[in-house]
């Protein structure tokens, strides 16, 4: 029997990196997935994937855009109706900017906030009541190790991440009583869609010197930008502890997944 067998679980940004990984990783336990994100072609590539490994019967793709407050309420609206109830969300969609701070457009800082902090918080807000119809529910969120440490030219990105984390600390006492676990996970150094797009966003006159104190200290052969990088397949496997029984007594914290970049 596997250990999330039954198991009715959300997860948005499904279309790659560590999302995608997520994805197979809960099929592989036996859970139900509906797998969310606003690319089509890569929730296609997902699900052949999930096809290969025998799981995709119980997968159900779903086209959501997170920063867009009606997407999201039809979307997890559809996700609990194809499911019939939700165990988990976990929310790994999220996009990333690089930019030198005085530099950066009003507009450019509020798509940032508005996808990765707004858009997690609609998701939770709109998965909470079929969350609270279980004894037991786990919301995971995706915060960053650019919450807790410098990263270079990511001023809105690690604010964004750092308000996930704050947010999930106040959901996780506010319904802790209710049976509602809630947790983030903090990758760092983890190959995915972003950190392979990252050097195209780094001012062309950025000081590579300070991107020194973010590399693992862990070997690895995987690289992206010509950094070491984590495999995606590291944080999914945290993920399908915490939703597990096995993660049943972790809440209002971070797990941070780096390789050591920031021991």
């Amino acid at each position: 029997m596997n250990r999330l067998d039954d198991q009715r679980i959300l997860v948005t940004g499904a279309a790659s990196g560590i999302g995608q990984a997520t994805v197979l990783r809960l099929l592989d336990e036996g859970a139900r997935v509906v797998g969310a994100d606003v690319s089509a072609d890569g929730l296609a590539a997902t699900a052949a994937q999930a096809a290969e490994r025998g799981t995709a019967d119980r997968l159900t793709s779903l086209p959501i855009d997170i920063g867009d407050e009606q997407s999201v309420v039809a979307g997890v609206r559809s996700a609990v109706d194809t499911l019939g109830g939700l165990d988990a969300v976990v929310n790994a969609a999220g996009i990333l900017r690089a930019t030198h701070t005085e530099q950066t457009p009003l507009d450019l800082w509020d798509r940032i906030l508005r996808v990765n902090l707004t858009g997690t918080f609609l998701v939770v807000r709109e998965a909470l009541p079929a969350l609270l119809a279980n004894p037991r529910s786990t919301v995971v969120n995706f915060s960053s190790t650019s919450a807790a440490f410098a990263h270079p030219y990511m001023a809105a990105y690690a604010a964004s991440k750092g308000g996930i984390q704050s947010f999930t600390h106040a959901i996780a006492l506010e319904f802790g009583g209710k049976g509602l676990r809630a947790v983030c996970v903090a990758p760092g150094s983890i190959k995915s869609g972003i950190t392979d797009a990252t050097p195209g966003y780094v001012p062309a006159d950025a000081d590579w010197a300070l991107f020194a104190k973010l590399s693992p200290v862990l070997p690895t052969d995987l690289e992206s930008g010509g950094a070491g990088m984590g495999d995606p397949s590291a944080v999914a496997g945290v993920i399908a502890m915490l939703v597990s029984s096995d993660g049943a007594f972790i809440t209002g914290t971070e797990i941070r997944i780096d390789g050591g970049t920031h021991a």
